[in-house]
């Protein structure tokens, strides 16, 4: 008799079940691909920072570069994530520029596609606190090579820039086949990213300003930029000097410049402001 009965509760229970109306559904909708992606270009790294995403399940996001645009035969590998909308992607060699683009993935474990704004970028080096002396004092200290970051005698014949004090205006000059020109003042030289097109100086010298960037196009096709944190006056025998934050370009060809026009022979006078 308790056979019977444990039987009869047993299939109780079974069409019970049977009547639930219960279903457990699976989340497989993505988020969408992160908005407003941009990068900054560093030494040797490069940051990515893009808008947040609106769904209220997004749990963080991806960061992926690639060796190339994309394409079927273009991998794209991750590199990190994070829960925040940027990150940096560290290890990069100078000069050589990679792909970047950025998923969003949910709690549920659903990946959106990449960001679709194709992202490229190219890390180069920078330097802080560089001094150069007035070339009308001293010639040793006075011109700069951003190709090998060297202080040296603004006269050499690899000097991209030299600066000269007249007792009135600070300023830089470059050579003939070097452009140079104002890019107004920034907090940083971070605000500076891409080699403009146009405006550079005709006479080949800029009015140095504190807490203004500077762009020089190089003879070699690279850019370079630069931020005067420090203009000091000559005083007790010494000469007046300028300090500057600088970064440059080492990638020939870089799609943010363009292609050199040739010069003509001969040289440029020095042209003061004042």
């Amino acid at each position: 008799m308790r056979a019977t009965w444990t039987f009869l509760f047993a299939a109780a229970l079974t069409l019970a079940g049977c009547d639930d109306d219960t279903v457990s559904v699976r989340d497989v909708v993505p988020p969408a691909p992160p908005r407003g992606v941009y990068t900054v270009t560093g030494d040797q790294d490069v940051w990515v920072y893009w808008l947040d995403n609106t769904e209220p399940d997004v749990a963080g996001y991806r960061v992926y570069v690639a060796p190339c645009p994309r394409g079927s035969d273009c991998a794209y590998q991750p590199v990190g994530s994070t829960t925040g909308t940027s990150f940096r992607v560290s290890g990069l060699l100078n000069g050589v520029t990679r792909y970047f683009g950025v998923t969003a993935y949910d709690r549920h474990g659903n990946e959106s596609e990449l960001s679709e704004d194709i992202l490229f970028d190219t890390p180069r080096p920078e330097g802080f606190g560089r001094s150069l002396v007035n070339f009308l004092d001293q010639d040793a200290g006075s011109g700069y090579d951003f190709s090998t970051a060297a202080v040296q005698r603004w006269d050499d014949s690899s000097t991209d820039m030299f600066f000269g004090y007249n007792g009135s205006v600070y300023q830089m000059f470059v050579p003939l086949d070097v452009d140079i020109q104002d890019a107004g003042y920034a907090r940083s030289l971070d605000a500076v990213d891409f080699a403009p097109s146009g405006g550079w100086s005709p006479s080949g010298s800029v009015e140095l300003i504190d807490g203004h960037c500077y762009v020089v196009w190089t003879a070699d096709d690279r850019y370079a930029k630069f931020r005067v944190t420090d203009l000091v006056a000559p005083q007790l025998g010494q000469p007046a000097r300028v300090v500057f934050d600088w970064a440059y370009q080492t990638a020939a060809g870089n799609p943010e410049l363009r292609a050199r026009p040739a010069r003509g022979a001969g040289g440029r006078p020095l042209a003061w402001v004042r």
